[in-house]
């Protein structure tokens, strides 16, 4: 009479005796030494290139990793056997970078736990949500590196500030028939010779660009992610779209509305191009949707390479942050007053 699930104990020595139908037809039988299980995920840089029976040039290239990604737990595990090993062998580590993922608090600042009932059901509000505004909440609620409070409502906040201002931008710049990205005539005036506001978003894009590529250079995600929401809200949404809703409203297709067209258009595809790492299934659809009829374009925002900072005139940016200074601090007054932004025609003549 076999045993009973009860009574079977899996650990060594009376786990030895124990050989399952597929290792008894194939002649594999269980090996009955076992080292420390974390021995093989350490001897990883060596055992993925069978080195140093083989692919010595491969081994070469991809030795030392540029970073390691793995929570704060893993401290005396992965992290340490990788070292270990690889100094033991090599002399050196086989990593030059390591990004910690510290935990994930409740609401209060405690450590979740299933016998508090204080955990997060990934079916729930993040699944309710998705993997991309959870991700997304998570990379620019603060560095990885320090603990992270979570509570119902975070995750929709980050999706209303960022996404849905995306999502609004992108029909906006579909909202007109007769503009079509992949077969616009060259402006009149085309940048750096059109407005100056394009020219200011323009170099608030570029001087974003240059700032992303020195904090990915780093690996501070938090602060990369920050700036392209900065941008993508407080700049391109709040500012240069309304400052232009007149440009962009115009009944005919003239060489100024299509100059304000080709600005957005830019600034979009840029900002799904930067944000892809974060979100990858948004960029993805974002950048498809905006670049469907433009010849020559990737099929995927992930086949792209991470743009280029291009020209940026301080100059212009400098006047223009005077120049939102000013409309701030009027607005402030005008709210302390409890004066309306908007007046009626009779009253703004007098």
């Amino acid at each position: 009479m076999p045993p009973s699930r009860e009574d079977i104990d899996l650990h060594k020595p009376f786990v030895d005796p124990i050989v399952c139908d597929a290792a008894r037809r194939h002649g594999a039988p269980r090996t009955p030494e076992l080292i420390d299980v974390w021995f093989d995920s350490g001897a990883m840089p060596f055992a993925q290139w069978h080195y140093p029976f083989e692919n010595q040039d491969k081994f070469q290239q991809w030795f030392p990793a540029s970073f390691i990604s793995e929570g704060i737990d893993q401290t005396r595990g992965w992290f340490y056997t990788l070292h270990a090993i690889s100094v033991a062998l090599m002399d050196r580590a086989p990593y030059q970078t390591v990004v910690v993922n510290d935990l994930v608090l409740d609401a209060t600042g405690q450590k979740m736990s299933k016998h508090k009932g204080n955990t997060v059901n990934p079916c729930g509000d993040p699944g309710k949500e998705g993997a991309d505004a959870t991700r997304w909440f998570l990379m620019t609620n603060c560095p990885p590196w320090r603990h992270t409070k979570f509570a119902e409502g975070d995750i929709e906040d980050a999706q209303k500030k960022f996404f849905r201002a995306l999502r609004n931008r992108r029909r906006f710049s579909r909202s007109t028939p007769t503009w079509t990205a992949g077969r616009r005539p060259r402006p009149r005036r085309p940048w750096p010779g059109g407005p100056h506001i394009d020219q200011w978003i323009l170099s608030e894009l570029h001087a974003l660009v240059e700032e992303f590529r020195a904090e990915m250079d780093v690996y501070d995600v938090t602060a990369a992610a920050r700036a392209v929401a900065a941008f993508s809200v407080d700049q391109l949404s709040n500012w240069y779209v309304r400052r232009n809703r007149r440009r962009f409203w115009k009944g005919e297709m003239s060489a100024d509305k299509l100059a304000a067209y080709q600005t957005l258009h830019t600034c979009l595809v840029t900002v799904a191009q930067l944000m892809a790492p974060f979100a990858p299934f948004l960029s993805d659809a974002l950048y498809g949707r905006l670049t469907a009829d433009v010849p020559g374009a990737k099929e995927s925002v992930h086949l792209c390479l991470l743009p280029e900072p291009g020209p940026i005139d301080q100059d212009l940016k400098d006047r223009m942050r005077h120049a939102q200074r000013v409309v701030y601090l009027a607005r402030g007054l005008r709210e302390k007053t409890r004066m309306k932004v908007r007046l009626s025609t009779r009253t703004s003549r007098v």
